[in-house]
């Protein structure tokens, strides 16, 4: 598929970039290519293909949620520089 010069100036425009002559032209023949490739892989039969979300099938990894004891708020706030009852206090940046 080609791609005119107006058209990379369109997309340049959109994505507010700044390009030189020699730019519009490199471009316009390199997404070009780009388009074409796409425009072939549109030939290929996939309807025999199930969709997935990964190319490789993986197994979920993630543990079971156990219900734990948390730690108690003096444990937990020990090593922190400023308290405020049971929350560690932090300067004001928001007015």
């Amino acid at each position: 598929m080609k791609l005119s010069v107006e058209e990379v100036r369109r997309v340049a425009q959109l994505a507010r970039l700044r390009l030189t002559v020699e730019e519009e032209q490199r471009y316009a023949r390199q997404l070009g290519e780009v388009l074409a490739h796409a425009e072939q892989l549109r030939e290929l039969d996939t309807s025999h293909i199930p969709p997935t979300a990964h190319a490789a099938a993986i197994p979920n990894l993630l543990r079971e949620d156990e219900l734990q004891a948390s730690l108690a708020p003096e444990v937990a706030l020990a090593n922190a520089p400023a308290r405020e009852g049971t929350a560690v206090a932090v300067p004001k940046i928001i007015e």
